[in-house]
């Protein structure tokens, strides 16, 4: 199934430079700021989803270099997609994994074509 991303954010309100606003996407609306429990490999440590939910998250953090490394994308595919696989169907946003292209600067290559690593886990 291919869905198309679409997403809108509304503003609510400003004070000074802060602001308030709704982030609305396919997968659920959240308002910001928003509290956002990381589950940098999948899941939330110590949390099942109904838990993460009961705390008022509107949202989910992983981490893409992460999942890639483990649990990986097969395993990930295997249970259709990220969002059973984590069993959270709201949203989810995932970061680009750039940050360990400079953390992890010894076990990567920089090519006109992407990024290359070496697995930090084993090699």
């Amino acid at each position: 199934m291919t869905r198309t991303c679409r997403m809108s954010f509304e503003l609510l309100a400003t004070d000074g430079k802060a602001r308030r606003g709704r982030v609305t996407f396919p997968r659920g609306v959240v308002e910001t700021p928003a509290f956002m429990p990381v589950g940098t490999y999948g899941t939330v440590k110590g949390m099942l989803p109904r838990d993460i939910e009961a705390t008022g998250a509107q949202i989910i953090l992983g981490n893409t270099f992460h999942l890639w490394l483990r649990p990986g994308t097969e395993v990930i595919k295997k249970h259709g997609d990220l969002h059973d696989f984590m069993q959270w169907q709201g949203p989810i946003l995932t970061d680009s994994g750039g940050f360990q292209v400079f953390s992890l600067g010894a076990m990567r290559k920089i090519k006109e074509e992407g990024v290359y690593f070496a697995s930090p886990v084993d090699g």
